[in-house]
């Protein structure tokens, strides 16, 4: 996309996109590969294999849950994205007022900071492939070295200083690295399967004898590692269509699909999902998987054994990288955590800058880069990304779940789409209490129902959207009354 009509680019805020700026499916194709192949990439997939996931489970699961993200894309965000034509910020306005929009910009900045310190702390990992600081392990929750300390301030103060300098800088940096860290994801994947047959003998003539090498020795299934979730199909299904919660179900990028010409543009979204989140995953898990083979971890036993030793290796991506490509891949690591980091402290930046309008945004990117920076420094953030990520989407799932009901919905049942623009109002109750309600309803069956949090969110947007006809049609009756 163009600087001229980014959606970042600070045009069409507060109107519709007109025809003249509207953009063509290659746009979408090349954004969605290079904001989906990135360094959170290089986290997620090893911890597939330290959640103890089967090969069945995580491929098929994985072109499952992937194909319902992009269905997610497809059918509900972008219909609204081309008919409306506006941001999700400015929807969102108009449906729940001003001081309700304040407190979701303030929410979402918070999840993006602490996004973006899991993407510095993937890079500040290769750092110590370089300087040789002790990194930290598994179930470390505090940063563990002085080194790991300063690589994580130097790269986050890198990082926001690149943010803080625009869109437009932001840009030009992760469409260099972008067509060259898909290649090196790739090596990863190549590198890994060709170590795996060298060290179990295996001869691969077939597609049989493929499968039969990622069944019985990458991807064997058994328990997961310690302080790790066991994954099942389910588990990979629901992650995979979940992980991105924020950006479909919960309309997030209504901001980015609002330039597309067709609301069908949004299948482009499967370039990101297949090229980030199933091959790039794929690669990096097997990066592990090769690790903990080569360590002779190859049981159970085994397994528990080393963590009651305190010898278990941890999903690094630097070291993994390393060991698989050298250079390459620790220069990878840096990049890919970097051009990640980048937009999204921007994003962060932006949604605070919201809360306080009159701060300047270089100002306020800093101030958000540096709270991505602390939160980095604890390893237990990039160690449960898959819980984070999880949760990340359950937040911001029930307002997708307001604007969908509003959007389609809010005539056919009775109440006013748009209530705080017609009504004059700062603050929607409805739109308020759904959300609030919705989310503490997820918590309690997390907490007490003993369902997983990857499985919350998908009841939770039926739930929102429930309470959201009711609320509406409670709180806008006075006023209904008085205009019959």
């Amino acid at each position: 996309m163009s600087e001229e009509t980014s959606p970042m680019g600070g045009e069409f805020e507060r109107q519709p996109v007109p025809k003249r700026a509207r953009l063509g499916f290659k746009s979408f194709v090349g954004m969605y590969a290079g904001e989906h192949c990135a360094g959170t990439e290089l986290m997620i997939g090893p911890l597939f294999v330290a959640a103890g996931v089967a090969a069945f489970d995580v491929v098929v699961g994985l072109i499952v849950g992937n194909a319902l993200a992009v269905l997610s894309w497809m059918f509900m965000t972008a219909p609204i994205a081309v008919r409306a034509r506006e941001t999700l910020y400015f929807q969102l306005e108009r449906i729940c007022g001003r001081r309700l929009v304040t407190i979701y910009n303030l929410a979402n900045g918070i999840m993006f900071c602490f996004l973006a310190g899991a993407m510095i702390t993937v890079s500040a990992t290769a750092v110590g492939v370089w300087f040789r600081f002790p990194m930290p392990g598994l179930t470390d929750f505090y940063p563990n070295s002085t080194g790991w300390v300063l690589a994580v301030l130097v790269v986050g103060a890198l990082i926001s200083v690149v943010a803080a300098a625009g869109y437009s800088m932001v840009s030009r940096v992760a469409n260099i690295a972008a067509p060259w860290m898909v290649m090196v994801f790739l090596a990863f994947g190549l590198v890994a399967l060709r170590q795996f047959i060298d060290i179990s003998g295996v001869s691969i003539q077939s597609p049989r004898d493929l499968w039969h090498l990622a069944d019985q020795v990458i991807w064997r299934g058994g328990e997961p590692l310690p302080g790790q979730t066991k994954f099942t199909f389910w588990h990979v299904m629901f992650f995979a269509w979940f992980c991105n919660m924020a950006m479909h179900i919960g309309m997030s990028d209504l901001t980015v699909l609002r330039f597309a010409r067709r609301s069908w543009y949004a299948v482009a979204s499967a370039a990101g999902m297949y090229v980030g989140h199933f091959m790039a995953w794929l690669s990096a898990s097997m990066l592990f998987a090769y690790q903990l083979r080569a360590a002779g971890l190859t049981s159970d036993a085994a397994i528990t054994a080393a963590a009651t030793a305190g010898e278990l290796p941890a999903p690094l991506p630097g070291p993994l990288a390393y060991e698989a490509c050298g250079l390459a891949g620790v220069l990878c690591v840096i990049i890919a955590g970097w051009t990640t980091a980048n937009p999204t402290i921007y994003r962060a930046g932006l949604a605070f800058q919201a809360v306080v309008p009159r701060s300047s945004r270089f100002t306020v990117t800093l101030f958000t880069g540096a709270l991505a920076t602390i939160a980095a420094m604890f390893p237990a953030l990039a160690m449960k990304l898959l819980d984070f990520v999880a949760l990340y989407g359950m937040v911001l799932m029930p307002m997708g779940a307001v604007i969908f009901i509003d959007f389609w919905l809010a005539r056919r049942l009775g109440f006013q789409d748009n209530y705080a623009q017609r009504a004059g109002i700062t603050f929607n109750w409805a739109a308020g209490l759904t959300w609030w309600i919705a989310l503490a309803v997820c918590i309690l069956l997390v907490r007490y129902a003993g369902i997983e949090i990857f499985f919350v969110s998908l009841p939770g947007w039926f739930v929102a959207a429930f309470l959201y006809v009711l609320f509406s049609r409670w709180l806008q009756r006075p006023v209904m009354n008085s205009l019959r």
